[in-house]
């Protein structure tokens, strides 16, 4: 699975200006100087078979471009797609009455570091956590999570070509607030991102506010890995993307906002409209 979520990463960013046929794509990838030669031998080879697993969706060749050992665990890669400018959807064009489309919940990062908080006796944050939750209710957020990270953004990047959308960026390590707050800053129009609602995955929004993390992910400001694509969609075309992508994927995208002029920043509703996905 780790290298399954590791790919959908990488080709997030390619996906992401609407580049829908990948080239090539590098992996790369490091086992931890503390494995055993056995847990190296075992655990490499399932990362990259997960990784290759997964790349077969691209229909791109993958290029293994070097093992070695690290501190860290490192998985990840690169990717290209060779195409005329004019295929791509380039990340300046939102307009004043866009809407806002998001194609993935938020709260992976609590939802993943929670389930390895269940696994740790010592653990502060699993002795508050399990006042209020089962071991199955982290388990069902673990799973929606890993689905979520591991769901290529291919289907969004081919339904933004086809209703017309007018920027787009994928949503990782700087959170919804920080992917939009960047994309909203290389607008070629004077327009302000409004942010009205936030999906968020079962029980992560309970998750925080148990561990005193509400305000962070409230304010759009959790990191996120391998998270959905956030697109400026025509006001009039973007109920008709949210309705064929469940149709292609059998999961939910939504509005979670709008342009409108302004100064090139986001604007968060002090009122948001909180969503529990499952």
């Amino acid at each position: 699975m780790l290298g399954k979520i590791a790919l959908a990463n990488v080709v997030s960013d390619v996906f992401a200006v609407g580049a829908t046929e990948i080239d090539q794509i590098k992996l790369i990838v490091t086992a931890p100087t503390e494995f055993t030669e056995q847990e190296r031998e075992v655990v490499v080879p399932m990362v990259m078979q997960g990784f290759l697993e997964a790349a077969k969706a691209c229909n791109a060749p993958v290029q293994i471009g070097s093992i070695a050992e690290n501190p860290w665990c490192v998985i990840g890669g690169a990717a290209s797609a060779v195409c005329h400018r004019s295929e791509l959807i380039m990340p300046y064009n939102a307009q004043p009455g866009d809407a806002l489309v998001l194609t993935k919940p938020l709260g992976t990062q609590l939802a993943t570091n929670a389930y390895i908080w269940m696994g740790e006796q010592q653990s502060d944050s699993w002795a508050r956590l399990r006042e209020r939750f089962t071991v199955a209710d982290i388990e069902q957020t673990y799973r929606i999570a890993l689905e979520s990270m591991s769901r290529l953004n291919k289907t969004g990047a081919e339904l933004m070509k086809k209703y017309g959308a007018h920027a787009a960026t994928d949503v990782t390590g700087f959170g919804l607030y920080g992917h939009a707050e960047n994309l909203a800053s290389h607008q070629t129009a004077d327009v302000d991102f409004h942010l009205d609602t936030l999906p968020i995955i079962k029980n992560v929004r309970e998750m925080a506010e148990t561990l005193g993390r509400g305000a962070k992910l409230l304010a759009g400001k959790a990191v996120e890995t391998s998270g959905g694509l956030l697109i400026c969609l025509p006001r009039d075309e973007a109920a008709g993307f949210c309705e064929e992508y469940r149709r292609c994927t059998e999961r939910e995208a939504w509005i979670v906002g709008r342009v409108e002029k302004g100064a090139r920043g986001v604007k968060m509703n002090p009122n948001l409209n909180i969503l529990s996905v499952e």
